[in-house]
């Protein structure tokens, strides 16, 4: 997991198998992005986000720095309000936010949410009740699924 964060609040949570592959991805979304590591202060901070993707029952009470369109913010507030535990369809999302018709792009706004979890995408399915593509691997939208419903 990569958590990077702004003066605003958090700006991503990445998830992967390749601490390479995710400090890259954080830099192609922000690439004048200071990086630094091993701050204490900032370790507790990630050691929160951590006991959320982990426990999400018990909220993320910390600031987000939401970055994206009008119509993926529209979408993402959507997602927000979908409980722990529960999913949606992307056609329900799409009729949530007043664009019954946006289905794909409903699904675009997921594909480039930053916010793994606290913007939970994986919360969202297909209209037969399968899990489908998900950033961050299927498998890992399965067992984030799993976890919320245990």
């Amino acid at each position: 997991m990569l958590v990077a964060s702004s003066e605003r609040g958090i700006v991503a949570i990445l998830l992967g198998d390749d601490p390479e592959l995710l400090v890259r991805d954080l830099q192609d979304r922000f690439p004048r992005a200071e990086l630094v590591g091993g701050d204490r202060d900032y370790e507790e901070l990630v050691a929160r986000v951590v006991g959320f993707v982990e426990a999400p029952a018990i909220g993320l009470d910390l600031p987000l720095d939401i970055r994206g369109t009008v119509f993926q913010q529209r979408v993402w507030d959507a997602l927000r309000e979908i409980p722990a535990g529960n999913t949606a369809t992307y056609r329900d999302i799409a009729r949530r936010i007043g664009a019954p018709a946006s289905v794909r792009a409903v699904a675009n706004a997921c594909g480039a949410n930053a916010l793994a979890v606290a913007i939970p995408c994986h919360r969202v399915i297909r209209r037969d009740g399968t899990v489908s593509g998900y950033r961050w691997g299927v498998a890992r939208k399965e067992r984030l699924l799993e976890r919320e419903k245990s």
